[in-house]
Formats: structure tokens, C-alpha cells, sequence
């Protein structure tokens, strides 16, 4: 017994004699880095108030217990004072815990979500309690129904109702009796009213599924059909000891979308009717509706190609439909715009100008994305932004003035404009100088303030109240000083842009990371990090994680490129030449610039090593597949190893229907080319899963198996498309990977 407890000792003399070396040192380790010593600050989420002159947030009260509280701040003098205290908001002795909130329209009333649980991707079920400002009661909506079962609550402009989802149906409760009304009754998750399924999620930012009128008259719903879609079961090995089948309602691609159609309810005689669109509730999809006046609702359809918006407004009061937008493209319409500075996803709400007479669009009909405005009463459309660049998505506007995000010249930047409303042709920089980087802002409804992040390579993310247009700097809220220096005591590599050009002629952005210490007079492996779909950049100037410096620190050249296809400011054409390509264009644009650039001579052709997660994994395995003799070495995350069995909003959107070209799916799926395996290949993927199933990855095993070629594979039980549900997943995750790395593509 002695010996033992002696043997360990030494051992923890020697752990932490390690540990101490490597912080004496400025050196990373996998262990430092999820040991907690580096944490960075993030913002608050807020609620803009008073149409932005003043905000709410939720802090964290004096107390012994640290409870929930919610702070008023006055935008122009950041003058602090209590909105609710933390003892105000206790139900049964404990106090709440806030993960959201809202007001109700006149300001009397807050609404607290709570007690979350996960739906898909999202916490979106919980408990909602009202706390009254006035009478400073609080009380809970739905006690009748299960904890965590109420999704989307919220108010009636007249105060008098809460309206919520609970199983796939809308209730209606009167907030002075607690008398609850159910509104709709065919809810059975089958038919959806009110949220969605998963695939409406994922690939359209959709969860709330209901809006009520200005005048609290009607309630526009969404309802969809998923009798139709497939089931796709998981298996839970692991907390039983029989397993658990976890069902899934998910569309593979080629296979019929959920029916889609937008109902109304009259509030006042609690009546429903369907709003007549045409083309067919299973073959269009449904991706926005939202009130613009008490009486006129506009709804956007795109048909199943996703190559055609049409925008419609629709009146109540006498039942009138009427086209007002039509948008199409040879290729496919973007709603989301996927883009590094986007914070919004989700939201496909049109901006309103002109006292929402007309209403915002980017396009990308012409060579660069381009805002538009359309009158809602006329379909007239004006040119907001004539200028030779992209615009990267909207932000908000005034009444004479829009701000966008773009960086005219420097595709892996991003910075705040401003021009007129009446598209005049001048645009304006708001983003100083001094902040060079990756730009974000949160802009309050009147736009005279914004919550402004920024990034770069150089600089940790940093956060500050400014005022606008001036960009005057009203208060830090995240300074990051403690990361900052913590960064500071670490041997970090020199980060640095470049562009290579193909054989073909075509320009890649690159970011390189450097070796610690880095002599271009040594040869240094090299691990290429790829992406390469419409839904991600790379190669841009936001801060590097630690791992990457814990691989630069061990001697690695790390790089990062964005090929065709990937949502770059480098135009219209860019981005839209990988329709029917995925697979195909992005991999071969991939591996030309790293053909070319493996010519430079510190980088070693044949210490290569790639690897990638989702789209990056896929990626990943056609790099490993299609040009084996410039990757030695691959790493492939969560990867869609066919494209017949992703779901099919996002593969059709992109790539067509199967039963119109079975072959485009073929040639840009990485399993048709696993034969040709040559190097080191790891796959990874967690069995719980519900983006890119499981069934991938044993699909790709089984061609491998029918090839005889070797390779390694690591599960992950009931783990997500994240992989870090469950205790030290994310070290266990990321010290499988560098070892692998290590030693198969070791450094000098």
C-alpha cells in the first residue's frame, strides 16, 4: 500500500513538474489548454428598450447565491439601475435561473424563459414566468402543462394574452384568469403547428413557427406535414442495458419535403383558414412570414429547387392574395447568406423602410450581392448598393440610410457601411481604421447605438457600447485583458496572408501559421484545415484557437484556404460556380493551391497532413481520395461520406434533385473514390448524430473494407454532430487527433 500511494506521488511530482515547465516555458500542452486557465469574457445578450435608448441585460446579483437579476442601461450615459431584482424573481424559495427574456410591447411586464431542455440544435422548450412591474407579481404560464414543455411565448400588444407552443400546438392564456385555450388540436408531430421540424432548423434557422398581429386580432402560423418523411433511428447503447432507438424525422435528399402552409386564426372567433399559395404545400417551402401592419402580412415560398423567392402579401380583411417579388437564378437563391460577420441566422425577416412601404433584398441576379429595395405596394424596384463589391449581409436602417457589412478589397475582413436608402451610389466607411479585422455589431432599432465586436488575428475578441454614426466609444464591455496577457506569456507563431494561384488561374485566399521560433532555411510538416462548402470561410483575419498554437508550437505550418464555393466577397460567380460541384470543384481548387504552394521551400511535400469536420470532413476524404499523393495524411470529422443520405434542403439547394442528375451526387461524394486510398486515414464520428448520421461513416468503413485498405476509426457513443456532450470529450477529441497527427506526420 505504501508503495503504491509513494508511486503515486512521484508521479504527481512529475505531472505537475511537467505542467509547471511548460507555463515557465510559454509552452501549450492539450492539457493547459482545457485545464480553464484560458478563458475569455463574452457579452451579455441584451434586449434593446425604448427603441434602443436604453437596453436590458442579465447580471448577476450581490448576493451570497450570485442570482439572476435584470440591469437597465441608458445607451447615451451607460447610467446603471435596477430593472428586477434577483429577490424579486424566486419562485418556491429558489430563484430563477434567466436564460432569456422579453418585454411585453407597452413596457409593464417581462416574460423569463427558463429551465430549458434541447430540441435539435436549440434549448427551445422550457417554463415561462411573467414578472408585473407594476403589481410585482411574478407567476408562472402553463403550470398545468409538464416543466419544460412551453416553446415561444409571448404577449398580445393589449397585454391580456400569452400565446405558446406546447406538443405541436397553440394555446392561448389569459393572463389575468390563467384560463388557457387551446387554438389548434391536430398537433401530433406528425403535423407541426406552430415550431418545426428538424430539417426547417437546420438549414432554415426556423423555430418559432407563429407571429400575431399588431392588433391582436389574427395569429399567421406555420403547420407543416412530416407524414410523409422518412424516420431515421440512432441507437443509445449506453444508458441502458438493452439499447434505446432514437427517431428521428429527418428528409434525406431526393426524398419529399414536409408539407408547408400558412394558417390563420381569428383571435376573436378562434376560426382557422389556410392562405391559398400556390404551386403545392409538399413541392414549395415556406422559409418566412411576418406582419407589416395590423392587416397586411407578407410570406415568403421558394419553390423545391430553391432557384426561385417569391414574395407575397396577403390581407385579412377580404382574403387578398397578390405576388409583389419574384426572384430567380440559374443556380440557387441564398436566404441566410452565410457569413462571418452574421449573427442573425435565422432571422429571414425583410428589412422595412419607406414606413414599411417597401422593404430590403440582397440579390445576387448581378455580378456582386446587392441590396435592393422593393415597394410592397408596386413591386418597383431601386438599387440600394450600385457599387463593384459585395456586400456581406444588412444590418439596419433609418429613414434615410441603410448600414451593411463588406470589405471592398480584402475578402477575409469585414467592416460596417453606410449609404442611401435611395441608392445615390456613395457609401461610407464606419468602422475605424484602428480596428482592422473581423467586425460585428449589434444595432439598436433606432441606430443611433450598437454593441461592437472585433477580432483579428493579432487581437483577442474585444466588445464595446459605441454610439453612431461617430463610432465613439460609450464603455468596454469585454476587454480581454486577462486573456490577453495570458496569450502574451506564450511563444506564439507569426500569422500571415498570402494569395496562391492554380493552374487553372484561379486565386485562393490563404492564411498561413507559421512554427514558433519559424528558420526558412528548415523543411516543416505541413496540416492543411479545409472547409470548402457555401456555409463557411476559413481563411480569415479572426483570432487562431490554441490548439493551433499548441500545433505551431510543435513545429507545424498550419493553413487554411478558401476555394470556389465558400461565401468569400470575391463576387457572384465565385460563389455560385460550385452549383451541381460539391466534391468535385472545391476539392480540385483545394488541391491545385496546395500543389502550389507546397513549392515553397520550407514547406516538406511530404510531411502533408489534412483534416476538416462536417463539410471539412468530407472535404477531408476527397482530398485523401482523389489526390493521395499530395495528402499523406487525413483526419475526417463527422464527414458526409455520400451525398444521397444528407438531408434535402441543403444537398438540393445546391447540388439539384437526384432524379434530375443522379451523377453530379456520384461524382461529389468521397466514398465513390475510396479505392484509391494511399496515406493514414482517421475517421471520427459520434453516434448520436442527427446532422450527418452515423450511417456515414459505416457506409465509407464498408467501401473501405470491400477495398482492403486499412484505416483508423474512433466513435463517439451518443455523441452529437459536436462532439462534446459527456465529461473531457472535447480533450479526449482533440488529443486523438494530434496524436494521430504526431505520428504519422511527425515534425522535426
Amino acid at each position: 500500500m505504501f508503495k503504491k500511494f509513494k508511486y503515486f506521488l512521484i508521479i504527481g511530482f512529475i505531472v505537475s513538474s511537467i505542467s509547471t515547465f511548460a507555463q515557465n516555458s510559454g509552452l501549450l500542452s492539450i492539457d493547459r489548454i482545457y485545464s480553464g486557465e484560458f478563458t475569455q469574457q463574452f457579452e451579455r445578450n441584451i434586449q434593446w428598450i425604448e427603441n434602443g435608448n436604453a437596453y436590458i441585460t442579465i447580471e448577476q446579483s450581490n448576493s451570497i447565491n450570485g442570482a439572476d437579476e435584470l440591469v437597465r442601461y441608458a445607451s447615451k450615459t451607460q447610467e446603471r439601475t435596477l430593472f428586477i431584482p434577483a429577490n424579486a424573481l424566486k419562485a418556491n424559495n429558489k430563484s430563477l435561473s434567466i436564460e432569456s427574456f422579453t418585454l411585453s410591447p407597452d413596457g409593464t411586464k417581462v416574460l423569463i424563459f427558463t429551465n430549458s431542455s434541447r430540441v435539435w440544435r436549440s434549448n427551445t422548450k422550457g417554463d415561462y414566468w411573467v414578472y408585473d412591474l407594476q403589481s410585482k407579481n411574478l407567476k408562472q404560464l402553463g403550470s398545468s402543462f409538464d416543466a419544460s414543455s412551453l416553446m415561444f411565448a409571448k404577449f398580445s400588444t393589449d397585454n391580456r394574452y400569452v400565446f405558446y407552443v406546447h406538443d405541436f400546438n397553440i394555446y392561448k392564456e389569459n393572463f389575468s384568469t390563467n384560463e388557457v385555450t387551446q387554438l389548434t388540436t391536430d398537433g401530433t408531430g406528425d403535423i407541426i403547428n406552430g415550431t418545426f421540424d428538424w430539417v426547417y432548423e437546420e438549414e432554415f434557422g426556423k423555430r418559432d413557427g407563429f407571429t400575431v398581429s399588431p392588433d391582436n386580432k389574427h395569429i399567421a402560423y406555420w403547420q407543416l406535414d412530416a407524414t410523409e418523411t422518412g424516420t431515421f433511428y440512432m441507437i443509445n447503447n449506453t444508458d441502458s442495458i438493452y439499447s434505446k432507438p432514437i427517431p428521428v424525422q429527418y428528409p434525406k435528399v431526393g426524398q419529399s419535403p414536409s408539407a408547408a402552409k400558412i394558417g390563420i386564426i381569428n383571435l376573436e372567433t378562434e376560426k382557422k383558414y389556410w392562405i391559398p399559395l400556390e404551386g403545392g404545400e409538399r413541392e414549395n417551402y415556406i422559409p418566412g412570414i411576418q406582419w407589416v401592419n395590423p392587416d397586411l402580412l407578407l410570406i415568403q415560398q421558394m419553390n423545391r429547387h430553391q432557384n426561385r423567392l417569391t414574395v407575397w402579401s396577403y390581407i385579412p380583411s377580404n382574403k387578398s392574395l397578390k405576388k409583389i417579388y419574384v426572384e430567380k437564378e440559374e443556380t440557387w437563391v441564398d436566404l441566410g447568406y452565410p457569413d462571418i460577420s452574421t449573427n442573425n441566422w435565422g432571422n429571414n425577416d425583410l428589412p422595412l423602410v419607406d414606413a414599411k412601404a417597401s422593404f430590403l433584398r440582397m440579390t445576387e441576379n448581378e455580378a456582386w450581392r446587392t441590396i435592393y429595395k422593393i415597394n410592397i405596394a408596386t413591386g418597383e424596384k431601386v438599387i440600394v448598393t450600385p457599387f463593384d463589391y459585395d456586400v456581406a449581409s444588412m444590418r439596419t436602417t433609418d429613414k434615410k440610410n441603410v448600414l451593411f457589412m463588406a470589405s471592398p478589397t480584402n475578402s477575409t475582413q469585414r467592416y460596417l457601411y453606410s449609404t442611401d436608402l435611395k441608392g445615390k451610389g456613395k457609401d461610407k466607411r464606419i468602422t475605424p481604421q484602428e480596428f482592422s479585422g473581423v467586425n460585428n455589431y449589434n444595432i439598436a432599432p433606432n441606430g443611433k447605438y450598437a454593441i461592437h465586436t472585433h477580432e483579428s488575428t493579432t487581437n483577442p475578441r474585444t466588445v464595446r457600447f459605441i454610439s453612431l454614426p461617430d463610432h465613439k466609444i460609450l464603455k468596454t464591455l469585454v476587454d480581454n485583458k486577462t486573456y490577453s496577457e495570458k496569450l502574451g506569456s506564450l511563444k506564439t507563431p507569426e500569422i500571415k496572408f498570402t494569395q496562391v494561384t492554380t493552374e487553372e488561374g484561379i486565386t485562393l485566399d490563404v492564411r498561413m501559421i507559421l512554427p514558433v521560433d519559424f528558420d526558412a532555411s528548415k523543411k516543416y510538416p505541413v496540416l492543411f484545415h479545409v472547409y470548402g462548402e457555401p456555409w463557411g470561410q476559413e481563411a480569415t483575419d479572426t483570432q487562431v484557437g490554441l490548439w493551433n498554437i499548441f500545433m505551431a508550437q510543435k513545429g507545424y505550418v498550419i493553413i487554411d484556404m478558401d476555394n470556389r464555393g465558400t461565401p468569400a466577397l470575391k463576387g457572384s460567380a465565385w460563389r455560385k460556380s460550385i452549383y451541381r460541384k460539391i466534391g468535385v470543384i472545391n476539392a480540385k481548387d483545394q488541391a491545385l493551391a496546395a500543389k502550389e504552394i507546397l513549392k515553397l521551400d520550407y514547406l516538406d511535400e511530404n510531411r502533408t497532413a489534412v483534416w476538416g469536420w462536417s463539410g471539412g470532413g468530407s472535404m477531408t476524404l476527397n482530398l485523401m481520395f482523389k489526390y493521395p499523393d499530395i495528402y499523406k495524411t487525413g483526419i475526417a470529422v463527422a464527414a458526409v461520406s455520400n451525398q444521397l443520405i444528407y438531408d434535402n434542403i441543403y444537398q438540393e439547394r445546391y447540388m439539384g434533385l437526384p432524379s434530375e442528375n443522379l451523377e453530379d451526387f456520384i461524382n461529389g461524394s468521397p466514398v465513390t473514390y475510396a479505392k484509391n486510398l494511399k496515406g493514414n486515414l482517421l475517421i471520427i464520428h459520434g453516434t448520436a448524430d442527427d446532422n450527418v448520421h452515423y450511417q456515414s461513416a459505416e457506409i465509407l468503413i464498408n467501401e473501405l473494407i470491400k477495398e482492403n485498405k486499412k484505416f483508423q476509426m474512433m466513435s463517439y457513443p451518443n455523441r452529437s454532430h459536436g462532439i462534446y456532450e459527456g465529461r473531457n470529450t472535447r480533450k479526449h477529441l482533440y488529443t486523438l487527433i494530434t496524436d494521430y497527427i504526431l505520428a504519422h506526420t511527425p515534425p522535426n
